[in-house]
């Protein structure tokens, strides 16, 4: 770790020979073809258009990598030095598709625009460090175009992805996003909100105690935040349903199930009991208006139809819990 972090046992760019910077040229072309391969396989499912440009990116970096493997046939023979970006101090580096998970469209887009960026000024230095006439233009002509790979992936994305294909991807891509983590979550922060006020008001009422409130609180929101998740990850694999991985959404709701249990639940560990009764049901007020903005901005529903119904709901299980830490 430490090794990486302070560059010991890695070589700075200036000490490089031309034969260590073809050798690590060829490295770098050979790991972007398999990145943009990756992104291809990782999109062919949802968005087999915008596949075929990542497929037709990497087929263009083998084209780069066969030139300088040919080049350094000529110059250098047969056996190429073992050298890749890891191994040289300050190099730019590359994230493998398994860290950029998921795999969302423009996610992608943008981190492909940087990798060829990063790859034209990797070329433009190297350039400089070269004698060799037709080293040099060689990779003159690779940052050139690296450079004009923006243009071109712009043209293969009109030639596969026109602008029809391109709104219908977006919208599966926000339609995924909802189904795999904003319902699981919207359900769960209801659920924690909503479930959890009884309890804790009918134990505050009771006992008037706050702390031992708050623990009511705390095994309440854990609990049903482990119930809810159980629930979620059993009840659908998502392969059928296209909702996604049952572990994302399984983590989402039993996460946000907690989190909306316990936001009405730390007040009490202030030691006023009223004190503490007063911030939380403001705090309960905030949860009940943060459930009916998120129905309305991502599930399309009327606002005030959203806000009518989840305050309603909120305030009868309120009144519950009162009467019954009351009775």
């Amino acid at each position: 770790m430490l090794s990486r972090v302070f560059g010991f046992g890695r070589r700075s760019f200036d000490s490089l020979s031309e034969q260590e910077i073809l050798a690590l040229a060829i490295s770098s072309e050979e790991d972007d073809g398999r990145i943009y391969r990756a992104y291809a396989d990782g999109l062919a499912q949802d968005f087999p258009q915008s596949a075929k440009v990542f497929e037709a990116m990497a087929e263009e970096e083998d084209g780069h990598r066969d030139s300088l493997i040919e080049l350094h046939r000529k110059r250098f023979g047969e056996r190429i030095p073992l050298i890749r970006r890891e191994h040289v101090k300050g190099y730019y580096e590359r994230k493998p598709d398994w860290l950029v998970r998921p795999l969302g469209i423009e996610h992608v887009r943008r981190q492909a625009e940087d990798m060829e960026r990063q790859a034209y000024r990797f070329y433009v230095e190297a350039a400089k460090r070269t004698t060799d006439a037709s080293t040099r233009k060689l990779l003159d002509e690779l940052a050139a175009a690296e450079l004009g790979h923006e243009n071109s992936a712009h043209e293969l994305e009109q030639e596969h992805v026109p602008g029809a294909v391109k709104v219908e991807e977006a919208s599966a891509e926000q339609r995924q996003f909802i189904l795999t983590y904003v319902q699981p979550g919207l359900a769960g922060l209801m659920d924690g909100s909503v479930s959890t006020l009884a309890p804790i008001f009918a134990a505050a009422f009771a006992t008037h105690q706050t702390f031992q409130t708050f623990l009511v609180g705390l095994a309440a929101s854990i609990g049903a935040g482990i119930s809810m998740g159980f629930t979620e990850v059993a009840s659908d694999d998502g392969k059928l349903s296209g909702r996604g991985s049952p572990v994302k959404r399984g983590l989402t709701v039993g996460i946000m199930t907690t989190l909306g249990g316990l936001g009405h639940a730390l007040p009490y560990l202030i030691p006023y009991f009223w004190t503490a009764t007063i911030v939380a049901a403001i705090v309960v007020f905030f949860e009940l208006w943060a459930i009916a903005f998120i129905q309305n901005r991502y599930m399309q529903t009327p606002f005030w139809r959203a806000a009518f119904q989840v305050v309603l709901g909120g305030a009868l299980v309120f009144a519950a819990g009162v009467l019954i830490g009351n009775a």
